[in-house]
Order: C-alpha cells, then structure tokens, then sequence
C-alpha cells in the first residue's frame, strides 16, 4: 500500500519517456553539447566561439492560456513549437544567439503519447532556432493537475559579445521602424481568446478557410531568429529589436525607446490577417484594446537607419516599413508610441 505507484507516480513510464525524450533531443544535438541528456545537469562548451567578452544570455516564458485550445483540439505538438518561440524571440531582440534550451512539464498523471508529442514541438522548435535541448524536467504531481491537463514552461540561454549587446539606447530620430509580419496571435492574449469563445459558443471545429478555426488560433509563434542573426551577421547596423507580444506594439516598442524620442507607426502601411478582426468582432472588442493586446499582424520589429531597410527586406521579403522614429522633447522615459 506503501508503493509510489499507489499515490499516482508511474516511475517506469517516467524512465520510459526519458529514454524517448533523449532520443528526440539527439535530433537538435551540438558537438558543443557536453554528455547529453541523462544526467544531473546539462553543459554546453563555448570556447572557441570567437567572442572576445562573452556575455551569458538567458530568458524564460510559458505559453499561458493557449494550453487551452490545445487540451479542447487534443494538438500538442504546435504548443511545444510556441514554448522555444517565446523564449528564443527575447533572446534575439539582444543580438543573443540562442545556445540551448530547457522545459519543464508538469503533470498530474503522466500520458506518454502527449508528452512525446509536446516534445516533438519543442525539438522542432530548437531546430528552427539553431540551439540544442540539453535537458528538462517531467515532473508527475498527481492530485494537483486535472487529467489529461500539464503545465509548460521553458528557458533558453544564449550568448552575445558585450559589446553588440542591442539595448535600443543607439536609436535616433531618423531611425526607421521595420515589421516583420506575424503567423497571428502567438502566445498572447488567450486568456480573452478563450472567454471570447466559451460566450459566443464558437465550434473551433469550424472551418476558417482551409483550416479549423481551432487550428487557426493554435497555428505557432513565428520563430525569427534565423533571420535577425544572418542580418546581424551581415554586419547590419541594428539599433532596437521588439519581440511584440502582450502588450502589442504600443508598449513593446515604446520599451526600446530612449528619452527624447517616440515612435510614430503608420497602421495603414500593413493589414492585419483576418482573424483578428473576426476576434474584435465575436467579443465587441474595442481596436484600442486589440492593438494594446496583440501583436495585430506585426510580431517581430527591427528599429534601423534608413541605409539598411534594403537589407532586412532582403531577409524578409513579406516586412514592411510600419513607422519611423521621430524628436519629442514632451518626455523623459521615451515611453511614446503613436498609432495612426
């Protein structure tokens, strides 16, 4: 009566999914990963790299309520894809070249099939980013988690060269502001996704063109750090960098700002897709908080002098130039972003 077992934790299904999960991670393996998964701890080697003051870059995100709409569509795969975005995408922003990754599940009865499927995500996501996943923890916490439902956390770590540290205090007025479209909602606002849903009765098995609209809401987060280092690679000259999540461009770019500037964003120069409009209209949301919740189309946005628009457009054929960077003498914080 005593077992583990008897209190919810299967042990040998934990050791199983181990072994799965280390074969997975083999998949996105570095020869700068030191063992692999299976120990206590995970190590990466960056000597040799090239970096004359290596600064250590780390960050971490969850993908909040959008778990959601993955137990109600039973797709845990494109969430896992969402947990490395989240992360990897703050990490660029700096100039940080993502190194390797880690998750945390927690569960209250552990479903193999799931959590390899989440993991699934999760490798394909490091692939897209360039880093390695050297470790994690399932943690089984019977009683504490309804069945069928997990927790999902993660945390990259990356590195840069201090002195290319990008921090927003080189932006000047003339500066342009480049967006770099998003693949839609990301990993924000979900908390009013699902009450927009659950009030009106949405089927999210509808069809919303040639997708479910339960496959729309869950399509993942738009990795970019592919282009934003062959960009800084190519020796561009990159002033602020704005992962637009919660919060949407108003605060996000207005964080990057330094005092005696504001940002002035043209909202006509892009369309936002069209789910977003079809959300503000299911939940009578006013634009003001669809544009202070979402990214409303723009998820990644690089802040450059007008010399080097031509280059991220090379990147990025689909970006668009969304506002510029302008003198304002009405502020100290710099914490002013106009849409018009």
């Amino acid at each position: 009566m005593g077992k583990y077992e008897n209190a919810g934790v299967d042990q040998g299904l934990a050791g199983r999914l181990a072994g799965r999960i280390k074969r997975m991670a083999d998949e996105v393996d570095s020869p700068r990963v030191v063992g692999g998964i299976g120990g206590f701890a995970g190590f990466y080697d960056v000597s040799g790299m090239g970096y004359d003051e290596p600064v250590i870059a780390g960050a971490t995100d969850s993908v909040g309520t959008k778990l959601e709409l993955a137990f109600a569509t039973d797709d845990h795969h494109s969430i896992g894809i969402d947990l490395v975005a989240m992360s990897v995408n703050d990490l660029v922003c700096h100039g940080v070249r993502p190194l390797f990754f880690l998750d945390y599940i927690g569960v209250g009865v552990l479903d193999e099939e799931q959590a390899v499927k989440v993991i699934g995500g999760i490798v394909e996501g490091c692939r897209e980013a360039g880093c390695a996943l050297i470790g994690g923890e399932t943690a089984q916490l019977p009683g504490f988690y309804p069945p069928g439902r997990y927790e999902l956390v993660g945390f990259a770590v990356g590195i840069v060269e201090r002195s290319k540290i990008i921090d927003g205090s080189n932006i000047v007025p003339g500066d342009v502001v480049f967006g770099i479209p998003s693949s839609g909602f990301h990993s924000n606002g979900y908390s009013l996704i699902n009450k927009v849903i659950a009030d009106n009765g949405i089927d999210l098995g509808d069809r919303w063109g040639n997708k479910t609209v339960g496959e729309t809401l869950l399509t993942p987060t738009r990795i970019y750090v592919a282009g934003v280092l062959e960009l800084l690679d190519g020796g561009a000259e990159v002033h602020g960098i704005a992962h637009i999540t919660g919060g949407g461009l108003r605060e996000n770019v207005g964080r990057l700002l330094p005092p005696g500037t504001f940002a002035y964003i043209d909202r006509s120069s892009w369309e936002p897709q069209a789910i977003f409009a079809r959300l503000a209209e299911w939940g009578d949301i006013p634009d003001k908080d669809m544009f202070d919740t979402y990214n409303m189309g723009i998820g990644l946005v690089l802040i450059v002098p007008q010399g080097e628009v031509e280059k991220a457009a090379a990147i990025w054929p689909d970006g668009v130039v969304i506002g510029r960077v302008d003198a304002y003498d009405g502020v100290e914080s710099g914490w002013r972003v106009e849409l018009s």
